[in-house]
């Protein structure tokens, strides 16, 4: 008796478009199993293209989290756009993502007209289903699938999980066949200093909550390992690292009474870190005033954008 075919092995690239806080770094870490993006409920957080590695038995889906498409006002915006042009010209999915409980608006049609151009099949995903009724999801879901030519439309709560499984085995099946592009233990190609830069951004995001989001970089200036005097086999890593925002106003905001919220951010940050890196962490931030950063070409390459 002949065996049953194998069933082929299918690996490639998604892309999450959507705009601003459509949920697309949550999908991204739910479909990851691990926290791989940075997390924020303030628009415009995610800056440079995070991938996760999804890794399942059939195939392997590399996410690549792209900036939220918007209409640009600075040159910080048109280099983020080009970022995700650049992205969906070479990957073999989309995820476009609408958010259920807000209502389809202009920054989504913009969205969907910028994807006519592209080859890739476009699955549009409905997130965010546990904070909207099943009556609102039910209308999210006509109305996401009138925006493009879709080739699935999928409800999904990464909060929750609901759906997320089947979502990644719809994604699974639109790849094309090939052998794995990570190795299995392998959650991100991030480099290392520029997760240590967002989780730092991360927690700063969380403890400021007015106009600095926009504005904020953050740089690892130096980073160090040694021995952990502490605890023998222990590695004690340090880490200094600058906050850059545009105006002098914002660095009271950033430093607190006393240093309080600095101190506060570099605790948040701290935690994070050490699970990423599994040692202990010597943290040192420092806030710098770097006017007008946005707009200037030169201090744009010098932040990394």
């Amino acid at each position: 008796m002949s065996s049953p075919e194998q069933t082929p092995h299918r690996s490639g690239f998604a892309a999450l478009v959507g705009r601003p806080n459509a949920g697309k770094t949550t999908l991204t870490n739910a479909l990851v199993g691990e926290k791989v993006g940075i997390v924020s409920n303030r628009p415009q957080t995610t800056r440079h293209a995070i991938r996760g590695v999804v890794h399942r038995p059939g195939g392997q889906i590399v996410l690549v989290d792209t900036p939220g498409l918007h209409k640009p006002k600075s040159l910080l915006g048109k280099r983020l756009n080009d970022v995700v042009r650049d992205t969906l010209s070479d990957v073999d999915v989309i995820l476009f993502c609408v958010p259920a409980d807000q209502p389809v608006g202009t920054g989504d049609a913009f969205i969907a007209r910028q994807l006519r151009e592209v080859k890739a099949p476009v699955v549009v995903v409905v997130t965010k289903t546990d904070a909207a009724s099943k009556k609102q999801v039910a209308e999210q879901l006509m109305a996401a699938s009138q925006l493009v030519e879709a080739a699935e439309v999928v409800p999904v709560s990464a909060v929750n999980g609901d759906q997320v499984e089947l979502l990644e085995d719809l994604l699974v099946g639109l790849l094309p066949e090939g052998p794995p592009l990570y190795p299995e233990e392998q959650t991100t190609d991030e480099d290392t200093e520029r997760q240590i830069a967002e989780l730092i951004r991360e927690a700063a995001l969380e403890k400021v909550r007015q106009e600095v989001p926009y504005s904020l970089a953050v740089t690892v200036e130096e980073m160090s390992r040694r021995p952990d005097p502490k605890r023998p086999d222990g590695e004690l890593v340090e880490v200094h690292a600058l906050l850059h925002v545009e105006r002098p106003s914002q660095k009271p905001m950033l430093l607190g009474r006393g240093g309080s919220i600095i101190k506060q951010i570099g605790t948040e940050a701290r935690t994070g870190m050490e699970t990423l890196l599994g040692a202990r962490v010597h943290l040192e931030l420092h806030v710098t005033v770097l006017g007008e950063w946005q707009d200037d070409p030169k201090k744009l390459n010098r932040l990394g954008y």
